[in-house]
């Protein structure tokens, strides 16, 4: 996550009210390390007028899928081109058209389309796929939405080039990576995709449907460890074992140690011969993602080591 750097950090000055910068305070009962709405509010009185927060901390506000950034990083704001602001907690982009923005809770912040397409200059390709996947699945976000923006904007061409291969079927970041590992390496893959038996019957939605197999490639995020979900998934691995599927479950460890396992598992399905330069284009994608740093998930349990990886 990096080191807080000091000149960033809020600092407590008394017992009621912590210092976020030069004029610039918040309540000290919100803690040290602030929600980012509360320190938009803070910094929202003390910037210029026609200021919109945007970028990664307005995709953080919306609660888009983001990988993990660091704590102490500026906020980033977009003001009229001829404003200066110089603070070394506010990274500043100016404009010649204002973006698109609303105003929330006494705070402008560009729209969700926008906020996008501002990530778009600073994210990679694969972070920038699963920052649109969760903008497609849970904010009310378009396609139609995000091709507007990117019309003649700084930021288009990597937003169009992530659109192409985002899709808002995925439920989770981590799912998201998984069938992006899957298609860098020329693994077809249904998202989401309904499962009957050979009656007609209805047994699961599966995460990935391997195309043309009876397999399924799917994410266990932490939620598959809670006691009653855990009984509850057993019953579901017994009803598509009895429809005839094959599961295999993965966790974010194995996306990021074990990609030559999953597309092993995956070529076996398929009936066709493991080849690991498939995996080439996969790392190349991963190589450089912030979700790659993330310490959370390299977590394993016993005698559980990572036996390959992009090294």
């Amino acid at each position: 996550m990096g080191k807080v750097d000091p000149s960033r950090a809020p600092r407590r000055r008394s017992g009621r009210w912590v210092s976020l910068g030069s004029g610039v305070r918040l309540a000290s009962d919100v803690g040290e390390e602030a929600p980012v709405w509360a320190r938009m509010r803070a910094w929202a009185e003390q910037l210029p007028d026609g200021m919109v927060f945007t970028g990664l901390t307005a995709a953080e506000a919306y609660e888009l899928w983001l990988p993990p950034l660091a704590p102490d990083r500026p906020l980033e704001i977009s003001v009229p081109s001829g404003v200066r602001v110089r603070r070394p907690q506010v990274d500043v982009t100016r404009h010649r058209l204002p973006p698109h923005s609303h105003g929330i809770d006494g705070v402008r912040i560009a729209t969700v389309a926008e906020t996008v397409l501002a990530a778009a200059r600073r994210l990679c390709l694969l972070d920038l796929v699963v920052l649109i996947d969760g903008a497609l699945h849970e904010r009310g976000c378009t396609r139609e939405d995000l091709e507007v923006v990117a019309r003649g904007r700084r930021g288009g061409p990597r937003l169009r080039e992530a659109l192409a291969l985002a899709d808002g079927r995925s439920e989770s970041p981590w799912e998201s990576l998984l069938r992006m590992l899957h298609e860098a390496c020329e693994v077809p893959v249904q998202p989401q995709a309904e499962l009957f038996d050979d009656a007609g019957r209805f047994v699961a939605r599966a995460d990935l449907l391997i195309t043309g197999t009876r397999t399924l490639q799917e994410y266990d995020g932490a939620v598959h460890r809670d006691r009653g979900q855990y009984a509850r998934d057993r019953r579901r691995d017994s009803r598509l074992a009895d429809a005839g599927y094959v599961r295999h479950g993965y966790v974010a460890p194995d996306v990021r140690f074990r990609a030559a396992m999953i597309l092993r598992e995956a070529d076996e399905a398929l009936g066709r011969t493991y080849d690991p330069t498939r995996l080439d284009a996969w790392y190349a994608l991963w190589r450089g993602s912030l979700w790659e740093q993330d310490p959370r998930s390299g977590q394993f349990g016993p005698g559980d080591e990572p036996a390959d990886g992009p090294n």
